[in-house]
């Protein structure tokens, strides 16, 4: 039986549409049941309708600073539509702890930097600004702390001198959208263990897989 997931977005939802397009590959352990936005006008409904995904709005703006009456409705949508497991994509609503550890490691999350580095807002600009060689994106469980859940996929990608934060986050974009499906088929088909802070998988990372920013000729 292939896993039940609900999309959360808030805006353009080009991860959930990443994940739509793996989910409809009959191998794939689970299926987008729902996506649910917090905006009426988050252009990512389109693209669920179009895709046959039933698209839910819960409009968070008339609950004001109710941050638990807000999840009480979204929790209600969840249970209408047997939600086993919940992706954030560019969802702009921060959880209370009580739904978020209702929700414990069955809610994924991506991050466009390599955590712990560079958590919160603009990523690519703090990467740049730090200088760093090698920036990526991060899969990661969901917990009260932002940015901070146990990790459960990364990918790489170099900096150069002349990347700017419009370039440097458009290539993150491009890994965000292959890492986030694989993460998702890793949870869903049971290969996923947490041990305390950490994330363990079975499945482990090719040997001599480098990545290494810059190149010397």
């Amino acid at each position: 039986m292939k896993r039940r997931v609900a999309i959360l977005i808030s805006g353009r939802g080009s991860n959930m549409a990443a994940l739509i397009r793996a989910a409809s590959a009959d191998d794939f352990p689970a299926e987008i049941a729902v996506v649910i936005s917090n905006r009426a006008d988050a252009q990512g409904l389109q693209k669920a309708e179009a895709g046959g995904i039933p698209a839910v709005v819960i409009e968070s703006k008339p609950f004001g600073k109710d941050r638990a009456a807000f999840e009480a409705a979204l929790q209600g949508e969840l249970d209408r539509h047997h939600i086993e497991l919940v992706c954030l994509g560019g969802f702009m609503r921060l959880f209370t702890a009580d739904f978020v550890r209702r929700w414990y490691g069955r809610m994924l999350n991506i991050h466009p930097s390599l955590l712990p580095a560079f958590p919160g807002l603009d990523p690519h600009g703090q990467a740049l600004r730090a200088g760093v060689k090698i920036s990526g994106a991060t899969v990661h469980f969901v917990i009260p702390e932002t940015d901070a859940g146990p990790i459960l996929m990364q990918g790489a990608v170099s900096i150069s001198d002349h990347d700017t934060v419009d370039t440097l986050s458009e290539r993150i974009l491009e890994l965000e959208h292959r890492i986030y499906p694989d993460a998702l088929r890793l949870l869903a088909s049971g290969k996923v263990r947490l041990d305390g802070d950490i994330c363990r998988t079975t499945d482990g990372a090719a040997p001599g897989n480098f990545l290494i920013s810059p190149v010397v000729g």
